[in-house]
């Protein structure tokens, strides 16, 4: 039988039908190791050429071990700012979702939650502010898998597969505190996307990082602290959680255009509207890579629970990307963006290999086209 690839679905606001990924499929005979690696700093130099794109980071890792960098661009609009370095922190947007999803998952195998679980029982004020429509049949399992027909709160309006379209929100709203619930609330009055365990549409993940809290007594940067960021030394990342949290240290920052399509500075992006669901991780290149690489080795679920998160229902096209390199490798990528930056990760399926990027932003990321296969061909394919 063909292996599966571990193809998780590409972060909201973007990277589904927003972003303009383009790859690659040129095929080849696999390889188990690169036989030699090229210049990640040529690659990221070729990335901040692309309109729109202010800056650029990025580092590739083989087996834990950094075997390429690079930084171009610039901190600020108009080459202003100096260069970013190249081990700075970033927003990863959606790819805090895996991360969540990962905690959940821990804590069904620790038998603290089921995954069947019903979302009225564990969260009882959803029920009683009539808050989710239909939340007595709604299960752990059906949020996870994006299957639970509960509308999505980010977008204006919502595009079922997570395609980006203009936020619900004020984006140059940088200091009002939303609490989860508020972002739960939003998402009421809009339709249901399907029935309890149907088709797949993008859903509140805000409810998972409820649910953790409401289970373990524990906030939700705690516990992806207590199973994820610590054990795996992912020593530089951590859970934004409200105004005035942001990006600490020298970093790229992003921009938005405003009415007038004047782009506006949005590096202090309001952290509580980010949270378990649009993503309020902050990470760095080694320390995503190092989530990636545990996860698809399966160091951190069992293969029943891990297969709930891998083996995700049929999903719009562009949702799902991969590429195949010129070296004859399969990387699947998984990513996110908003208001201000895209962050990707590319990942080999025997988790021996990542690649994890991220790109600050003068347009919006719909506007953005970028061709990052490119630079895992040039870390990985050298030769090519």
């Amino acid at each position: 039988m063909p292996r599966k690839s571990m193809r998780p679905p590409l972060g909201r606001a973007g990277l589904a039908a927003g972003v303009a990924l383009l790859m690659t499929a040129q095929g080849g005979p696999a390889t188990a190791a690169p036989a030699r690696v090229g210049t990640v700093q040529e690659a990221m130099e070729e990335l901040a050429e692309v309109p729109g794109i202010v800056g650029v980071v990025g580092g590739a890792y083989v087996d834990g071990r950094l075997v390429g960098t690079g930084s171009a661009g610039s901190r600020l609009l108009d080459g202003k700012g100096g260069k970013i370095p190249a081990d700075s922190r970033f927003r990863i947007w959606s790819q805090t979702k895996q991360m969540v999803a990962t905690v959940v998952l821990r804590l069904v195998e620790k038998g603290e939650l089921g995954v069947d679980d019903k979302l009225g029982d564990l969260l009882p004020e959803v029920v009683e502010k009539d808050l989710v429509t239909r939340a007595d049949e709604i299960t752990v399992r059906q949020m996870l898998r994006h299957t639970s027909g509960i509308p999505d709160w980010y977008a204006d309006e919502p595009n079922p597969d997570g395609g980006e379209v203009d936020p619900a929100f004020d984006v140059f709203d940088f200091t009002t505190p939303y609490r989860p619930l508020d972002l739960v609330t939003w998402s009421r009055a809009r339709p249901r996307t399907g029935e309890p365990g149907g088709t797949w549409s993008y859903s509140n993940y805000t409810l998972l990082g409820m649910i953790i809290e409401r289970v373990t007594g524990h906030t939700l940067a705690t516990e992806l602290q207590r199973h994820l960021f610590g054990p795996l030394k992912m020593t530089r990342t951590s859970l934004m959680v409200e105004p005035p949290d942001g990006v600490k240290g020298p970093h790229g920052h992003g921009y938005y255009p405003d009415a007038d399509g004047t782009p506006r500075d949005v590096d202090r992006f309001n952290a509580s509207l980010a949270g378990a669901g649009a993503g309020a991780v902050v990470s760095t290149a080694h320390d995503v890579s190092a989530f990636n690489r545990a996860f698809a080795q399966g160091k951190l679920l069992p293969p029943e629970l891990q297969r709930i998160l891998t083996d995700r229902p049929p999903v719009a096209p562009g949702l799902r990307a991969e590429v195949r390199g010129r070296c004859g490798d399969d990387f699947s990528i998984t990513g996110g963006s908003a208001p201000g930056s895209i962050a990707l990760t590319f990942y080999s399926a025997d988790g021996r290999r990542q690649f994890a990027m991220s790109f600050t932003l003068s347009v919006k990321p719909s506007a953005a086209t970028i061709d990052a296969s490119k630079a895992v061909e040039a870390a990985f394919c050298p030769s090519s």
